[in-house]
């Protein structure tokens, strides 16, 4: 790909920076100054991870690895526990990470890797974040992907809360470059440093996590201390709760609210919301087909993956998706209600955690909250409840339930109750 060369070509007599970093400005032309590795030893094809963040030494080396169609796998320092993982299940040859370069010797080899090879087409590895099972490693063709950037659009000071490890940050980098944008990478994700970057830089767009906004409700931070700047919050990743996006919507009426919805399977899809406080989406954008099948929506996208590197194929023979998303359909949009694998089976009587979640949340000082079935020998499952409780506040248990038994069928009622921090991971998901 001749990546460098069209980056030039966008940015040239531009005077801003395109990227805001610990407190520094980096311009176009910074990138093609950095001292970095010697790349001659990498070479088309070479399975290569990544592992840094949205700084000029990572950007540079990712520009170039792009350029000599490598298969890219980006990778934080978050995740290092599980590298080694990853770099077994992505075939990895080489590992940069700042200032360091090792190659890897193995002998596998991957179809759908072979195939990108033998096209000279750069690919893209990423790893899957469910919560259940190993992560899946998720091959694309890179080289079909960046077409998305050819036709230029218009773009705004966005802060890059997603990480370099989510196809979603990677989207709002590559969308910055090439469409001459300014984007700001914040060194802290905790919600007072956000809002706080947020006012120094005049951002007036922030990208994030249904879980990050409930924080950001839940502090007292807000309408206070958000900017005048800031046009638009978009959501995604999760499946946001009614409550928390009426609450938004009413402390910060001057903001878009706009549901986003995307798999690293398919890529980015584009989304239409019904309204700034509605849940409902219609997911779509050229390529892409929708259909619901038992409730459950299913998704055909051109810019699908090649397929997993560690798992089975997940396409049916006509190319459709099941993205185990059960939906509510109206008037052609949709509301995500939960997923396949969440539904809980109380004596026959199906319901999905997010309905008692719904409730929890609803009850004075809760900032969290998680629902799980777990198994039961008389009923086969029976629900129990983490809750986590804002800061400076007291849960008690005895009222949590009284007030759950006035509005949950008994079937719902959960039959343990925990006062505990409820996990999220380093994406900003419940986990």
């Amino acid at each position: 790909m001749d990546i460098i060369e069209k980056l030039k070509k966008r940015w040239d007599g531009i005077s801003y920076p395109f990227l805001i970093y610990s407190d520094s400005e980096l311009y176009f032309n910074n990138i093609l100054e950095q001292k970095t590795l010697d790349l001659s030893d990498v070479h088309s094809g070479d399975v290569v991870a990544l592992i840094g963040d949205f700084d000029p030494q990572t950007i540079h080396a990712l520009l170039h690895l792009m350029e000599k169609n490598t298969i890219l796998v980006p990778l934080t320092a978050d995740t290092r526990s599980q590298h080694e993982y990853f770099f077994k299940s992505a075939l990895v040859d080489i590992v940069i990470e700042g200032n360091s370069f090792k190659r890897i010797k193995h002998s596998y080899k991957h179809d759908s890797i072979e195939h990108l090879r033998k096209k000279e087409h750069a690919g893209l590895v990423l790893f899957s974040t469910g919560t259940t099972g190993q992560p899946k490693a998720i091959l694309h063709d890179l080289t079909l992907f960046m077409q998305r950037f050819e036709t230029p659009r218009p773009t705004m000071k966005t802060i890059n809360f997603l990480l370099f490890d989510h196809i979603g940050g990677l989207n709002t980098l590559l969308h910055t470059l090439f469409n001459k944008g300014a984007v700001v990478a914040p060194k802290s994700r905790s919600v007072e440093y956000i809002l706080q970057t947020c006012t120094e830089h005049d951002v007036e767009v922030l990208p994030t996590t249904p879980t990050f906004l409930r924080m950001m409700l839940m502090s007292g931070l807000i309408p206070a201390n958000v900017p005048n700047s800031l046009r638009i919050i978009t959501y995604g990743t999760e499946r946001m709760d009614q409550p928390t996006l009426d609450a938004l919507c009413e402390l910060l009426p001057n903001i878009d609210f706009r549901q986003t919805f995307g798999m690293s399977e398919l890529g980015i899809v584009r989304v239409k919301n019904e309204a700034r406080n509605s849940l409902f989406m219609k997911i779509g954008g050229e390529g892409i087909e929708t259909r619901v099948i038992n409730n459950v929506l299913e998704i055909r996208s051109e810019t699908r993956m090649l397929g997993y590197l560690n798992a089975k194929n997940p396409f049916d023979d006509e190319g459709w998706y099941n993205t185990n998303d059960i939906v509510e359909e109206r008037r052609g949009y949709y509301k995500i209600t939960g997923r396949t694998n969440e539904v809980i089976n109380v004596g026959g009587l199906k319901f999905m955690p997010s309905e008692v979640e719904r409730v929890t949340l609803q009850f004075d000082g809760v900032e969290f909250a998680k629902a799980e079935g777990k198994l039961n020998p008389i009923t086969g499952q029976h629900v129990e409840l983490t809750v986590q409780s804002a800061s400076n506040s007291v849960i008690d248990k005895v009222n949590l339930k009284a007030y759950l038994s006035k509005i949950l069928p008994n079937h719902m009622l959960p039959k343990r109750i925990k006062i505990s921090s409820v996990a999220v991971g380093h994406r900003f998901k419940k986990v």
